[in-house]
């Protein structure tokens, strides 16, 4: 149960009274893509650049730029991205802008589509001002050959046209930069494990002081969902979830159990994701509670249940976490496939698009059970039987 708003206030206080000061941690990412004149390798020049520093769930600062490279452009280049050497005469050289983009990726993983060619470039064009630039990196072509597999080409283009993702500003930075961000954002969708996100956690020193839980609660909003609480090598110790998952998650700080306790003690980070409705946040949760088994979940075993659902082959939509998205679960041949969200309509009306873009399901029995359970009491938006 959801404590009363003045009750809450009065939480956040003895929060402040009782908790030890220590530093917030958060998990940011620089998504970026560069265009180059082309040429021999380690001689390219940057022409244009784009970056947008996400938390995860929104864009919270950008930099797009032109640059002078100091060079021609190879002709099959200006052919592919537009760029001519008259647009970049007055454009600022990379010395100019390396301050800025050493100051945007501070903190963050560099995310690109093949990110060992743009951390490469970067690199290099520091490296001739003297300069050592160094960040952890995600690539989302490999992200993606493991977690949308079977997909007949991995370039950006032709994979984002596969699943659904209108792209505009094709082959220049800030179009492709912005369609990867929409990839990405989509595998952190789709990685139920949670690798991604333990794989950017910066590693504590455990003789430290526990951080500080009242400002960790500050990046969790107020929306149904779940989060995730982590030790100090970014593996998940306890979920839990709600209409109100900052609610939730004050409460979870503030139990006096031993079990909590030692959750208290040990959690140096937390991590959410927005679910939009009850229905995936209880299906998500009952799923990913089996597959990252937290140490300090209180756990019950679920009655499986054995009826079919009255129809074989549904698609159950219901209102998504913004405007103009919803949330879906497919069901075929009376077993629950996978869930996810959509956009736009034609990604609902054909099945081999959706496919590639729901989480797929591998617990069955499981999700058939928390669905099922489910519709028994609640309503959705729309069921689409076919």
């Amino acid at each position: 149960m959801e404590a009363p708003w003045c009750a809450l206030e009065v939480l956040y206080l003895e929060l402040e009274i009782i908790l030890l000061n220590a530093i917030k941690k958060q998990y940011l990412y620089a998504i970026l893509d560069i265009e180059t004149t082309g040429g021999k390798f380690n001689e390219e020049g940057i022409t244009e650049i784009a970056i947008y520093k996400y938390d995860g769930h929104t864009i919270i600062d950008q930099f797009v730029s032109l640059v002078n490279p100091e060079k021609a452009i190879q002709a099959f280049v200006v052919r592919l991205t537009g760029i001519n050497n008259n647009m970049l005469r007055n454009a600022p050289k990379f010395h100019e802008v390396a301050k800025r983009i050493i100051e945007i990726t501070e903190g963050c993983t560099v995310v690109a589509h093949n990110s060992s060619f743009d951390y490469r470039i970067l690199r290099t064009e520091y490296n001739r001002l003297g300069y050592d630039y160094k960040r952890n990196t995600l690539c989302t072509v490999e992200l993606s050959k493991k977690l949308i597999p079977d997909q007949k080409s991995y370039s950006l283009g032709k994979l984002c046209k596969a699943i659904g993702i209108p792209m505009s500003d094709r082959h220049r930075a800030s179009g492709d930069a912005l369609a990867t961000v929409q990839l990405f954002k989509l595998l952190l969708e789709k990685d139920s494990n949670k690798s991604i996100i333990e794989s950017t956690i910066d590693h504590f020193d455990s003789k430290k002081t526990v951080e500080k839980l009242h400002k960790l609660l500050k990046s969790v909003p107020t929306t149904n969902g779940i989060y995730y609480l982590h030790n100090d090598t970014g593996k998940i110790i306890f979920m839990g979830k709600g209409a109100n998952i900052k609610n939730e998650a004050t409460l979870q700080f503030l139990k006096k159990t031993n079990r909590s306790k030692k959750v208290q003690e040990k959690t140096v980070s937390i991590s959410y994701e927005e679910t939009g409705n009850e229905l995936i946040t209880l299906l998500k949760y009952a799923l990913e509670l089996e597959v990252n088994d937290p140490k300090y979940n209180l756990r019950s075993k679920k009655k499986i249940t054995q009826n079919n659902f009255n129809n074989d082959n549904m698609l159950l939509i219901d209102k998504g976490r913004v405007l103009d998205e919803h949330a879906v679960v497919l069901i075929e041949n009376n077993e629950v496939v996978g869930y996810g969200y959509t956009n736009l309509s034609f990604q609902e009306s054909h099945l081999d698009i959706l496919k590639t873009l729901i989480t797929p399901i591998e617990n069955k029995p499981l999700a058939k059970t928390v669905v099922k359970n489910y519709l028994k009491t609640k309503n959705l938006l729309k069921i689409v039987r076919f």
